[in-house]
């Protein structure tokens, strides 16, 4: 970096280590009430650590080069390319408790395919940050509309947000819709809809 370059707000972020994340939780332990030193707490701080390691391991991958490797070989496939009731378990940004519901995601190709492994990493990879799901659902649409460039692109992320049934207004089996259209899926009215009955269709267990 130059002498005349002002540092940006991540290059001047130093991230806290392990120990501060421990010191951390031993904190709001105790802030919380409890003996942070107790025998059933000693360990809780190097456990919560851990936890977070795997909570918001997406903030450790680039999503977008995750769809860079595309396939041409399709024998002239260009249809519907749908994974229904992908699990889907994030952390509301406002509290830091738990999203959990499904992502569905949809393409139509142009040319060019993705192993379907890397579109379910995608929806991983943003689900694992602190998010909103609004943010989350336009991410994973975004990421493979610029990625694949395809025809059109739909997502829809349905979930359960812990930060509205285990606290605040406490309305338990309320869940949250979002949607992402792309393309032709924005401009064909039919398509959108064709899309929409598979999310509906009966399905089964394979393996």
């Amino acid at each position: 970096m130059l002498l005349s370059e002002t540092p940006t707000k991540e290059q001047a972020r130093k991230r806290p280590t392990r120990e501060d994340a421990e010191a951390a939780v031993r904190t709001l332990i105790e802030w919380s009430g409890d003996d942070p030193e107790r025998e059933g707490l000693l360990d809780t701080p190097a456990r919560v650590a851990r936890a977070y390691e795997d909570f918001f391991a997406g903030y450790e991958t680039d999503p977008k080069q995750l769809l860079t490797q595309t396939f041409e070989e399709t024998d002239g496939y260009d249809d519907l390319i749908v994974l229904r009731n992908m699990r889907l378990e994030s952390h509301c940004e406002h509290h830091i408790v738990p999203i959990i519901g499904k992502a569905h995601v949809a393409y139509l190709p142009a040319g060019r395919v993705v192993g379907i492994s890397k579109l379910a990493r995608v929806v991983e990879a943003y689900s694992k940050r602190l998010q909103i799901q609004e943010t989350l659902t336009a991410q994973i649409g975004d990421a493979i509309w610029e990625a694949l460039q395809p025809r059109g692109v739909a997502v829809i992320v349905e979930a359960a947000h812990m930060c509205m049934t285990t606290r605040g207004i406490r309305k338990p089996g309320v869940s949250m819709v979002t949607r992402y259209f792309e393309g032709d899926f924005k401009t064909n009215t039919a398509m959108r809809q064709e899309f929409l009955s598979l999310l509906h269709a009966p399905s089964g267990s394979f393996g």
